[in-house]
């Protein structure tokens, strides 16, 4: 409420600086309420500021369109149209401010009390996303943990690092009183439909919002859809296959950022050579090595270099002296310490600086700016039945893997957040990743090595 009041207020004022007739600055402040309506941004149903940025987009196009529509044409002069579209990015930068920082500024007064009810891995990741989506306005007051539970007839669940006051499911409706909770998530997937219509039952009336994680095993993705089939709760999914215009239009913005990069990468490189040199490294800059790419080809990927030379020799006498080398590699198919890696090159990989070569495979068509992470051909016979969705797509600079777990990560996860950005592709995918990559390199977190 609050941010809509301020939106509106805004609007009012911008409106009033343009020079449009003031008939024209009604229809404008009364068509972007409708459009902006009609996206459901004023009916809750944006969690995450990337379901902000993409509902207000989709409103914002209906709003352009509209306001096309509204112009007296028998007078018509091209400054009006320039008029309009600058009023359109400036009324849409402000309302995005506005968006991103009132959740902020406001947080401690309209912020929604939250019980989560659940121990698990889902319960954990429930904890991690609202501690780092402070848009979504969740502030985790506590868990109840209802394994040992008479009340619930089969509820077991193996307990995971929490860091916030856990209570027995007897203390339920105590916490919700203490607490002041007016949202409870239910962080049990595997809940049977007795256990779950007891739960609800008990919190009717206690709470606002009651809110639970379905069993999906897979099944539910980004382009899920629940449909009321008259009276029958109908889930529809579908794979993020890329259509040709969306396939022209992802091309056309691995160009602009080829190009952008390539721009950056001539004085960067002067720089990396400087710093090798200064350090008394004297071999080449630049490192090539095969990758498996888009439909299983095998292409040359560019980095820039961060180990000493011969890596790969080195490795392998690793692993032939360590046994305890030789298992994290093969398991991770990286080293959390790497030896290999040049005082140089450990700098490189914490700004994610390393990884700017790649723009010329980009360029190329051979990588993509989004995508899955190109993978060594030896890692081909482990990437087992993951192997055919991942190379479906071109490999990216940056994808699932490095906005959602980077150097915490080990090869299985690798591989099903990659299946993941296949079979949930879509543009709003794309600008989510590639937002989330430019927040982690501006607040300088630890790149995990390619």
């Amino acid at each position: 409420m609050y941010k809509n009041i301020m939106e509106l207020l805004m609007t009012a004022i911008l409106v009033s600086v343009f020079p449009f007739t003031l008939g024209y600055k009604v229809k404008l402040v009364l068509l972007y309420v409708l459009m902006q309506n009609m996206a459901g941004r004023y009916r809750g149903r944006a969690l995450l500021i990337w379901d902000e940025l993409k509902l207000m987009t989709i409103g914002y196009i209906g709003y352009f369109l509209g306001s096309l529509l509204m112009i007296n044409y028998t007078n018509f002069y091209w400054e009006k149209i320039l008029w309009l579209l600058l009023f359109m990015v400036c009324h849409f930068l402000l309302n995005l401010i506005i968006a991103r920082f009132s959740h902020l500024l406001l947080w401690n007064k309209v912020h929604k009390n939250v019980l989560i009810i659940g121990v698990g891995e889902s319960a954990s990741r429930l904890e991690d996303v609202c501690k780092v989506n402070r848009f979504s306005l969740h502030k985790i007051k506590a868990f109840i943990d209802c394994n040992n539970d008479p009340y619930f007839k089969n509820i077991h669940q193996t307990p995971a690092e929490l860091h916030h006051p856990v209570y027995p499911a007897k203390d339920l409706e105590k916490v919700i009183e203490q607490e002041n909770i007016d949202t409870v998530l239910i962080a049990i997937p595997e809940i049977g439909r007795t256990d779950l219509t007891r739960l609800t039952t008990r919190l009717d009336d206690l709470v606002d919002t009651v809110k639970y994680i379905p069993v999906s095993e897979g099944i539910i993705n980004f382009n899920t859809k629940i449909d009321d089939f008259d009276g029958l709760l109908m889930i529809s999914t579908s794979e993020g296959t890329i259509r040709p215009v969306e396939r022209f239009f992802k091309r056309s913005i691995d160009i602009c950022a080829g190009l952008a990069g390539m721009i950056v990468l001539a004085p960067l490189s002067v720089y990396v050579y400087v710093l090798n040199r200064k350090q008394g490294d004297t071999d080449p800059i630049f490192f090539k090595q095969e990758r498996i790419g888009k439909d299983g080809k095998t292409f040359t990927i560019y980095k820039y270099r961060t180990m000493v030379p011969n890596a790969e020799k080195i490795l392998d006498q690793l692993m032939e002296q360590d046994p305890k080398i030789r298992q994290e590699y093969q398991e991770n198919k990286k080293l959390k310490d790497d030896p290999r890696v040049t005082k140089a090159g450990a700098f490189l990989r914490k700004t994610s600086l390393d990884e700017f070569p790649q723009f010329i495979n980009v360029l190329k068509g051979e990588m993509s700016l989004i995508g899955p992470r190109p993978y060594l051909p030896r890692e081909k016979v482990d990437m087992g039945s993951y192997y055919d969705d991942v190379v479906a797509s071109k490999p990216g600079i940056t994808g699932m893997w490095q906005t959602h777990g980077r150097s915490d990560v080990d090869f299985e996860h690798r591989l099903e957040l990659d299946e993941y950005y296949y079979r949930n592709w879509s543009i709003w995918l794309d600008l989510t990743l590639l937002v989330r990559t430019i927040k982690q390199v501006l607040s300088k977190e630890e790149h995990g090595a390619m």
